[in-house]
């Protein structure tokens, strides 16, 4: 034991990125901006379907909303063509956190296994400790990489091929498809990306509500939304808990049994996957029983031709989307305002939001001085919602005239719905219409774009920094701690 190498006795650091936390940010924030710009780049010299192609702001944010996975529009989505639709695939599958947290991942254990002052396997409990199970912990990190680079691939192929079936099995669905001029194929991989990766975007302007009597679909991408969203962590646990059983790898248990030790942030405790996934289900239920008690009879048309069954798939798909995805059956701005206070509530918390009523302890140390610097920044900053008052009162300035001559489309609930949608990385609009219109402006044109492709370029400029601030919202979780409200 005396003759081992010190970083064989170590826990690794929690770390997305294996550099300090000021680092850590940067870097993602720098890869962010710069998927951006390459997207915004790639749109920019590609054609589109229509004459009329999206001005350079609005390329900008469709790619600043594609590579943040925040599905935010203001442009109509059939403008792109299908090339433009795998670019703005790849951005999301990019920009996605499943994706973003495996290649943080392999970097993290790539830089501890050539820099010895880093440590990157579990402390050993006792000194008695074999070289077998030294290598089973080292070998650990390898199979877990694996694990997750075969989840993601799994899910993504697997939810692709099973809509295309969909799709060649329902003549309806693919009916809609071809009427519109867009391929199948490019369709279900976009959809289903963007599903898994709780985007939102779907290469149809009216979003799901041309597919809302295709259940089938609903339920396919409604588990899209699931695993790759807040049971990510739920469905990660069980693969390798299946393979543990089925291969009997004494491997596959390490990783059971030392997940907080494995450095990877999504691999979470059997106890606290188990509480996730009950607060989960729970969050669905209550959603679901106020939806239809207050929007079953709805006479706003968002029902029209559906059965009680495809209602209830329906209202079932619509509240699992208001947690992180934002994907839509109906015209959100038609349904109760009660229910967009709940959708505001849902867009608002974490996706591992989590009741859990142990008590767990936390070892803080602020020994040296960068964590003294760590610990004051995170009592100087803001709390989120203080962020987010200051993002929807900066709108409402610079929209103030359209909040005065618009206030039926241009109301402080409709801001707040937007500017916290993209903050959560939603993707749900309440959208502009012209009926609403309190003095009627014939110019005026219905578009199925969201409510901010109707805001000044001061108003989209913000938003896009929401957009920014909402993906990296975990760096800020803990700020607000200074303010004492009593």
């Amino acid at each position: 034991m005396k003759n081992l190498p010190l970083y064989f006795l170590r826990s690794p650091p929690s770390l997305l990125l294996p550099v300090s936390a000021a680092n850590s940010f940067l870097a993602h924030l720098s890869y962010f901006i710069t998927l951006s710009l390459i997207g915004y780049g790639s749109l920019k010299l590609t054609k589109t379907r229509t004459s009329a192609a999206p001005n350079d702001l609005n390329i900008f944010f469709t790619s600043v909303s594609a590579a943040t996975v925040s599905s935010m529009s203001v442009v109509e989505m059939e403008v792109f063509s299908n090339f433009q639709l795998l670019i703005i695939t790849t951005l999301m599958f990019l920009g996605g956190e499943v994706f973003l947290s495996a290649v943080s991942f392999q970097l993290s254990h790539r830089n501890q296994q050539t820099n010895h002052d880093i440590p990157h396997t579990v402390e050993l409990e006792n000194e008695s400790a074999t070289v077998d199970e030294l290598s089973i912990s080292k070998s650990s990190f390898k199979v877990l990489g694996q694990i997750i680079i075969g989840y993601l691939l799994a899910t993504n192929i697997g939810g692709a091929c099973m809509i295309i079936i969909y799709l060649i099995m329902v003549p309806h669905a693919r009916h809609v498809l071809e009427s519109k001029g867009i391929n199948f194929v490019t369709f279900s991989i976009f959809s289903t990306v963007s599903t898994f990766t709780n985007c939102g975007f779907i290469p149809t302007n009216e979003n799901m509500i041309v597919f809302k009597k295709n259940s089938g679909l609903l339920l396919i991408l409604a588990a899209e939304v699931l695993l790759g969203g807040c049971l990510y962590p739920v469905g990660l646990r069980l693969v390798i808990m299946v393979a543990a059983k089925v291969t009997g790898k004494k491997g596959w248990r390490y990783i059971l049994k030392n997940d907080s030790a494995m450095g990877y942030s999504h691999l979470l405790s059997g106890v606290r996957c188990g509480f996730l996934a009950a607060t989960a289900a729970g969050f669905i239920i209550l959603q679901f029983i106020i939806f239809c008690s207050l929007e079953w009879n709805n006479s706003d048309g968002i029902w029209d031709g559906m059965n009680p069954y495809e209602k209830v798939v329906g209202s079932f798909f619509q509240v699992i989307n208001s947690r992180h995805t934002g994907e839509s059956v109906m015209d959100i701005s038609l349904i109760s305002p009660a229910i967009l206070v709940v959708f505001l509530v849902m867009m608002y918390l974490p996706p591992y939001t989590t009741f859990l009523p142990l008590r767990t302890k936390e070892k803080a140390s602020i020994a040296n001085g960068n964590d003294k610097r760590q610990h004051l920044v995170k009592f100087l900053t803001f709390s989120q919602l203080s962020y987010l008052a200051i993002f929807i009162t900066l709108i409402c300035i610079t929209e103030r005239d359209k909040l005065k001559n618009d206030p039926l489309n241009f109301s402080v609930l409709n801001i707040a719905v937007e500017v916290i949608s993209a903050y959560g990385n939603v993707g749900f609009s309440s959208g502009y219409s012209c009926k609403r219109q309190v003095v009627a402006d014939s110019s005026c044109r219905e578009a199925w774009y969201g409510f901010a492709g109707r805001w000044s370029a001061k108003g989209k400029l913000i938003l896009i920094l929401v957009m920014f601030f909402g993906r990296l919202k975990s760096f800020s979780m803990h700020g607000g701690k200074a303010w004492k409200l009593s």
